[in-house]
């Protein structure tokens, strides 16, 4: 833990190297990951860069493998895996049948593999391209074969009737065709004699109330249409979707109609056919006959096309994924090398950061590459002086800390070997989370569900997740400590679905309980002396508060004073890592004026504020009570064991009651005149005080404490005030005055300027103005953050209660109001139940409380010490960029 407490050294160095062992070099460094490569040719652009070509070269495989890809997808096949990343790395890179022996340069690599891709990019093209002319070409024989079926059986079954129902009627309007009445029999009519001319074709359906619109608006309604839906869709040649079409026949007598008919066609791209004429019925017959013999052999060829694409593709399936993490690699290689420097022919120089821990890595990796090359020139990796960019930050996270690390880079990446706030977030945010979510029920469900995540975890590493998905799989270790501590949280309020758990018996009971016999207003009673082992609910809270009267009451304050416990305890947490911070980086003005300032003022009223109520719930008030109060020497009550002092002799003087230190009462004096303790105040420390009164007094009455706990409390309060308000100048004015003394200092000490020595506080001049606003900006923000960030805290509190208030609810409206009714009431209301469950405390609660805990974190905790201005360490690495493409 301490190495993530504060993130990886780095080292700046240079490479050297000579330029034929640069591929190999490179290729080992980026199994490793340890390097971040800094751009030496910042002046120059992507297309002057000295490798331009080879990254181009890799863009236009990429291309192929992308096509290739589609094509696959045409015929819904998997793309097989070429493995696990690791396992890729380590194995020998095998193009063309053969392994790329070491002696092989990174440009034969890629010469082999664009020579294979090219062979099965122009084959898979030239089967399209053949795929295409035979589809458009079998398309077209079955459009023409519906068309012929359609237009016989239109002239066999529809214009007969249609020259029956017109001879019947005797109209002829302009919009009839009197050519299509001609038949046998009604040829002694010489006005019949006319024959109209037709256009069939094929059209998309979805275009056919346009297309009839259009015909009807350019001829003015002389022409007449007729339309036959083909049953079965049509693929298209280009796209390959079903497109549903449909045969349509027009007459008309007129060539300039014609004319029109054909534009109109070829704008709705509509595929024209001429046919033989009706009446000759052997012709039509014969064309039947040999459409229907081309259409099989066109079927045929076309099936035959389809297998060979298919077998081609299910062959580029196997090997698809692993071309592709091969040519992202080189990509990735030639990329890097665009960053280096060539200062001398025939050598290539490089800069960057490297994990320090890991240097002797990069330093083998590079006499390796040089030593397979059987390279007499030395290679050189060597220290850069300073100055340095601003080194990187980076983490060694596992599974467990990976979620929480990103959860917090999320805001801003920390800076250089700052303080890492995910090392606390780890504990404090599922734990945070179920203070807010805390329920026995809601919580078991939320950690099986994280549970389910681990089981299936080597399943999800290797598998293509949607990014939902991938999230949660990310956050499978954050969601079962959530539920965790939901569950633990939910045991220490004792609730599990809004009722209460009698695990261990609880400590009140009510008379007739047993019976039966309780009633609205009865009152429960200790089973053991109050203050006793026995007194005291084993773990969690007392399961009859969840029917008690004042449970919401009792809940509220409970939930109340833990948010704020919490709230303080976290901030003051982040304030002491500003102190740590300020230690490890050596800077003496943010320690002295500005942490111990800030660790006074929150000391000095937030952390009294819980020793406060740690005290109020840690003191005996009904001893303090009863010692004050006037009992009967004669009742039950005198001898108490709830007084913790030795009971007096009562004299019997006054109105007969004493004190239980004996003291006669006369029924005249004040608590604080029977009170033993003299605390002062109205209560003299034997009352319970209001502990928010208290604490808005310490500022509003500074001295004047109504119900104190301890002696000397106004006095420490007024101190603690004191301390407080003085803190505040010196966190104001204090830093500035040093920075502005330290920014004359070069002035005044000329020989160390000459020394070199002129380097202060921050390393840059510093205008006093400016570091005025700036710390006046840093206290206020403080200042003020300390009151409405421990405010803020008490969401925990909101958020608690309204999840259990809701649980409440569903539970006494969904199912309590249906058990008394009949099965199938139950059973409906049991459905209801478990509906909003699931989707309102399940599925919505659980992401409030989730945004909830991420704010506290990220405003409340992270605001007091963290800088979130790093620059992360992106290192050199095939593993991440292979992820990354995939």
């Amino acid at each position: 833990m301490s190495k993530w407490f504060r993130s990886e050294p780095m080292e700046y160095i240079s490479i050297i190297m000579n330029e034929d062992a640069a591929h190999d070099c490179l290729a080992d460094l980026g199994k490793s990951g340890v390097l971040q490569f800094t751009d030496l040719n910042p002046d120059l652009t992507p297309f002057q860069r000295r490798y331009v070509s080879y990254v181009k070269r890799c863009d236009e495989l990429e291309r192929k493998l992308r096509f290739f890809s589609g094509e696959i997808d045409k015929f819904e096949l998997d793309v097989q895996s070429a493995g696990t990343i690791d396992s890729f790395l380590e194995s020998p890179t095998i193009v063309g049948g053969s392994a790329d022996a070491k002696s092989s340069t990174g440009a034969q690599l890629l010469e082999s593999l664009e020579n294979e891709l090219d062979g099965y990019e122009s084959q898979l093209r030239e089967l399209n391209s053949y795929s295409e002319k035979l589809t458009s070409e079998y398309n077209e024989k079955v459009e023409l074969q519906e068309v012929l079926e359609k237009s016989r059986r239109f002239f066999m079954t529809d214009a007969p009737r249609l020259a029956v129902s017109e001879l019947t009627s005797g109209h002829r309007g302009p919009d009839n065709s009197a050519n299509l009445l001609e038949s046998e029999g009604l040829g002694a009519r010489p006005d019949l004699d006319m024959r109209f001319s037709s256009i069939t074709g094929v059209v998309a359906t979805d275009e056919k109330n346009r297309f009839e619109r259009m015909i009807f608006r350019a001829t003015r309604g002389n022409c007449y249409v007729r339309f036959a839906p083909i049953k079965q869709p049509i693929t298209d040649p280009e796209s390959g979707a079903l497109v549903e079409k449909c045969v349509f026949i027009i007459f008309y007598k007129s060539e300039s109609i014609e004319a029109k008919l054909k534009k109109i066609c070829d704008a709705f791209q509509a595929h024209r056919y001429s046919l033989p004429d009706m009446d000759d019925a052997s012709a039509v017959e014969t064309m039947l006959t040999e459409n229907a013999q081309e259409l099989v052999d066109s079927r045929t060829v076309l099936l035959k096309n389809q297998d060979t694409r298919y077998r081609l593709c299910q062959m580029l399936s196997k090997h698809t994924e692993r071309w592709t993490w091969i040519v992202v690699r080189e990509k990735a290689i030639y990329h890097s090398l665009n960053q280096f420097k060539a200062d001398v022919s025939g050598m290539l120089r490089g800069e960057g950061w490297v994990i320090a821990e890991n240097l002797h890595e990069v330093k083998d990796a590079v006499e390796r590459a040089h030593a397979n090359m059987d390279m007499a020139m030395p290679s050189l990796v060597d220290h850069v002086p300073q100055p340095w960019p601003t080194p990187p930050t980076h983490y060694v996270t596992n599974k467990f800390t990976y979620g929480y690390q990103e959860f917090v880079n999320t805001y801003g990446i920390p800076r250089y070997r700052e303080a890492n706030p995910a090392l606390f977030t780890a504990a404090t945010f599922p734990f945070l989370f179920g203070v807010m979510y805390g329920d026995v029920g809601h919580g078991t469900f939320l950690f099986l569900c994280g549970c389910y995540l681990l089981y299936n975890e080597k399943a999800h590493d290797n598998a293509k997740l949607s990014e939902m998905f991938e999230g949660l799989h990310a956050g499978r270790y954050m969601i079962v400590m959530m539920g965790f501590f939901a569950v633990y949280a939910g045991m220490i309020y004792n609730d599990c679905f809004s009722l209460g758990l009698n695990l261990f018996g609880s400590r009140w009971a009510f008379d007739g309980q047993d019976e039966g016999a309780v009633e609205e207003n009865d009152v429960a009673e200790p089973t053991a002396q109050y203050g006793s082992s026995e007194s005291v609910y084993p773990f969690g809270l007392d399961p009859m508060w969840h029917i008690a009267q004042n449970e919401l009451l009792f809940f509220n304050s409970f939930k109340m004073k833990l948010s704020v416990i919490f709230g303080i305890i976290q901030m003051f947490l982040g304030t002491c890592l500003k102190g740590l911070n300020a230690l490890y980086f050596g800077e003496k003005l943010d320690l002295m004026f500005e942490f111990i300032p800030m660790a006074i003022f929150a000391a000095s009223l937030f952390i009294y504020m819980v020793v406060l109520i740690f005290m109020k719930w840690t003191i005996d008030w009904n001893s303090r009570m009863l010692s004050a109060t006037c009992i009967d020497p004669a009742s039950s009550t005198w001898g108490s064991a709830d007084y913790n002092g030795d009971w007096g002799n009562c004299n019997g003087g006054g109105d007969g009651t004493c004190l239980p230190d004996g003291t006669s009462c006369d029924g005249s004096e004040t608590t604080a005149d029977k009170c033993p303790l003299g605390y002062g105040g109205s209560g003299d420390g034997c009352q319970p005080p209001n502990l928010i009164t208290t604490l808005i007094n310490i500022a509003l009455q500074p001295g004047v404490v109504d119900e104190p706990m301890y002696a000397g409390q106004p006095q420490v309060q007024n101190f603690l005030l004191f301390l407080a308000f003085a803190s505040v100048p010196v966190l104001l004015l204090a830093k500035p005055y040093f920075l502005s003394q330290q920014q004359h200092e070069p002035v005044h000490h000329h020989a160390d300027e000459e020394n070199g020595d002129e380097e202060h506080e921050g390393g840059e001049d510093h205008n006093f103005g400016e570091i005025v606003i700036h710390q006046a900006i840093e206290t206020i923000e403080f200042v003020l953050g300390m009151v409405s960030n421990t405010a803020s805290y008490l969401r925990l509190w909101a958020l608690s209660l309204a999840h259990s208030e809701l649980a409440t609810v569903f539970w006494e409206k969904a199912m309590l109001t249906t058990l008394n009714m009949n099965f199938f009431a139950s059973y409906i209301g049991f459905g209801v139940f478990a509906g909003v469950t699931f989707g309102v405390l399940l599925m919505m609660d659980v992401l409030e409380c989730f945004l909830h805990a991420l704010r506290l974190h990220w405003v409340e905790f992270q605001s007091k010490f963290f800088k979130a201005d790093g620059v992360r360490f992106a290192p050199y690495n095939f593993k991440q960029v292979i992820k990354d493409a995939s």
